[in-house]
């Protein structure tokens, strides 16, 4: 909030408060002979409609003044226009760039890392122009190259294999302490056998923090390093104070932390705990994935442990308050995949598709219980599938004009499983298909459709299904001037079948519905069906290192908390929410994306006018990748 309020505090000094610079009369073309020219009546000007061009070109002419505050605007804004925001016209398929170097041997690696702040992937002339990207970079800690070579799939004396460079651009720009990335070929001292590889990095600055003050003596502290001395370590901390938690296990405080180490091949170890009123879980796991579309295993183990109270019986009244009882259980969960390449019938070229095998196996253990669905069970679980993965690269997609990795590709797969437990031993079965693809010309599709249900042996009874559809398209990139736009749809639905007591339920909140949207009561239910759309414009202003996009959404969304039994939630009115905001995207932080929204709720909405203010901080759209991941039960959250 503060940085809007300095946002309007110095637009207001310079279009209302201070003088502005005159603007050149152009000529008139020569009328006619037989027209009769009339000079044009001045308008009022406090009538003048808002020109928001005429004040950005203010706001321009002022930062190139001479003076203290014309040196202190032009270090807050930034209006010069980006070689490399020009999105769609770099638009590369990442497959086939670098085909004629497969097989050659890597000769060297030149690592070249870059500071967060006023340097350029793409223009090596760019350089920290004023105090603030100066002393943003004193305080940042470059990555160091050993990490860089972590993260590359080759070595010095190796063999590059097809997609070894591409992929190796990719995966350094998924990581969370690189901004952008570029891998490519030196061609100038390449030979028919060798290749000299350069590669470049510009960081993001990696350390954030967060302060909420929601009344006296309660708010909330957050401090991140998502990149400890230049390592890749990532440690999140939250602590929140002055909870008013009442009944059994209250504690006026929460804390959720958790560190994470990379390792060589892609490995990684993570410690997580939270501690909150009446839960505290701990969980250590060690994972490799299918980071690239070569790699041939995968898997992971990791240990849970949760202790806590939940309420089992009540309703929170005075006449029915809630019964809490204790729930003590661990999870024990590991997993391994393989995946096979296929062969081509291509001569010259890998097929791009991989089929790809996977068992699981997870164990949970209860120590007290609190639902009657609480046992000790043993689930194993066994994936086939088929996938094709490929990538674009292109920009203004979720992100400010950096490079954005953009998957696509075909997955199907099927799952299949056996759940030994005290009660009743269990089968599953599941399946999933998903499809995306993607043109600069036409926008992006991504279509997934998954379903799953266990079945109890002995009287072959379905219990836990769900069916899941999904479907997120946006369009081509538009143009107006400096302003880019695009329009998002994007359609979330689960439908929950023989749900069991005890399982966390379905709701409208936030990220999984309505954003913004806090009801004025509990709504639950076992199905949900969510519409959201929104148009989103980048503009050419730049704040404190902030790119700022203003939105509009609307969004709707069905469930099922009357009816349990009834599987679709389409015959009860539909809850919708409304609204403009403005969004502000630092690229080079941690916390890259801050969002200030004005949404509007006709029903249902704890505000009486259902008119809500909000910030947020998560990214609402994000792509689903076409990896294979752990064998599971289809998502029911």
């Amino acid at each position: 909030m503060k940085y809007l309020v300095c946002l309007g505090l110095f637009w207001w000094l310079v279009g209302l408060g201070l003088p502005v610079p005159a603007v050149a009369q152009t000529t008139p073309a020569a009328a006619p002979a037989d027209t009769i020219t009339r000079p044009a009546a001045r308008r009022d000007s406090l009538r003048r409609r808002f020109d928001e061009e005429r004040m950005l070109n203010s706001l321009k002419a002022y930062t190139k003044r001479k003076t203290i505050a014309g040196k202190a605007a032009s270090a807050l804004f930034n209006f010069t226009e980006r070689r490399e925001d020009k999105a769609g016209l770099d638009a590369v398929l990442l497959d086939r760039q670098f085909d004629q170097h497969s097989y050659k041997i890597v000769r060297s690696i030149n690592i070249r890392t870059l500071d967060a702040f006023g340097f350029s992937i793409t223009d090596s002339t760019r350089v920290p122009r004023n105090i603030l990207e100066k002393t943003g970079n004193t305080f940042h800690i470059k990555t160091t190259r050993s990490r860089i070579r972590q993260v590359l799939l080759f070595r010095v004396g190796d063999e590059l294999e097809p997609q070894d460079l591409s992929e190796s651009e990719r995966l350094l720009r998924q990581t969370s302490e690189i901004l952008d990335a570029r891998v490519f070929v030196n061609e100038r001292t390449s030979t028919a056998d060798s290749v000299d590889i350069q590669v470049i990095t510009k960081d993001v600055f990696s350390i954030s923090g967060s302060f909420q003050l929601r009344d006296v003596g309660a708010g909330g502290i957050g401090l991140r390093d998502i990149n400890f001395l230049g390592q890749g370590h990532q440690i999140r901390n939250r602590l929140d104070y002055g909870r008013t938690d009442t009944g059994p296990g209250a504690q006026s405080w929460r804390y959720i932390g958790s560190y994470l180490v990379p390792f060589r091949s892609f490995f990684y170890g993570q410690a997580l705990y939270r501690n909150e009123t009446r839960n505290e879980e701990s969980t250590l796991r060690f994972s490799r994935d299918f980071y690239s579309v070569n790699t041939r295993y995968a898997g992971s183990i990791s240990y849970r442990r949760v202790n806590g109270l939940v309420a089992t019986s009540g309703d929170g009244s005075e006449e029915d308050p809630y019964v809490f009882k204790a729930q003590r259980y661990n999870v024990q969960d590991a997993w391994l995949g393989r995946a096979f390449h296929l062969r081509s019938y291509d001569l010259g070229y890998e097929n791009p598709g991989r089929l790809i095998v996977s068992a699981r196996n997870i164990r949970t253990s209860f120590d007290s219980r609190a639902y009657p669905n609480d046992y000790n069970s043993n689930l194993m679980l066994g994936t086939i599938g088929y996938s094709v993965r490929r990538y674009y690269k292109d920009k203004y997609l979720f992100g400010f004009g950096r490079t954005e990795d953009i998957p696509t590709g075909t997955l199907a797969s099927l799952t299949t499983g056996y759940e030994f437990n005290e009660r009743s031993n269990r089968r599953y079965y599941g399946a999933r298909l998903a499809y995306a693809r993607y043109s600069p010309q036409h926008g992006y599709l991504y279509v997934n459709g998954e379903v799953g249900s266990y079945q109890r042996v002995y009287d072959q009874d379905w219990q836990q299904g769900s069916v899941g559809l999904e479907l997120l398209y946006f369009t081509r990139l538009y143009h107006t001037g400096n302003y880019q736009w695009r329009h998002f749809l994007w359609t979330r639905n689960i439908i929950g079948v023989n749900r069991q007591v005890g399982e966390r339920p379905l709701s409208i909140e936030g990220e999984h519905g309505l954003r913004g949207f806090r009801p004025g009561e509990l709504l639950l239910g076992t199905s949900r069906v969510v519409l959201n759309y929104e148009t989103t414009m980048f503009t050419p202003v730049s704040f404190l290192g902030f790119r700022m996009a203003a939105i509009a959404f609307a969004d709707i969304a069905w469930l099922n908390a009357k009816d349990p039994e009834r599987p679709l939630p389409l015959y009860d009115a539909p809850y919708t929410g409304f609204g403009i905001g403005l969004r502000f995207r630092n690229e080079y932080a941690a916390l890259r994306t801050f969002q200030i929204s004005f949404g509007f709720y006709p029903r249902g909405m704890s505000t009486p006018n259902g008119i809500r203010i909000f910030e947020n901080s998560r990214p609402y759209y994000d792509f689903s990748d076409f990896s294979f991941g752990q064998p599971g039960a289809v998502r029911y959250q």
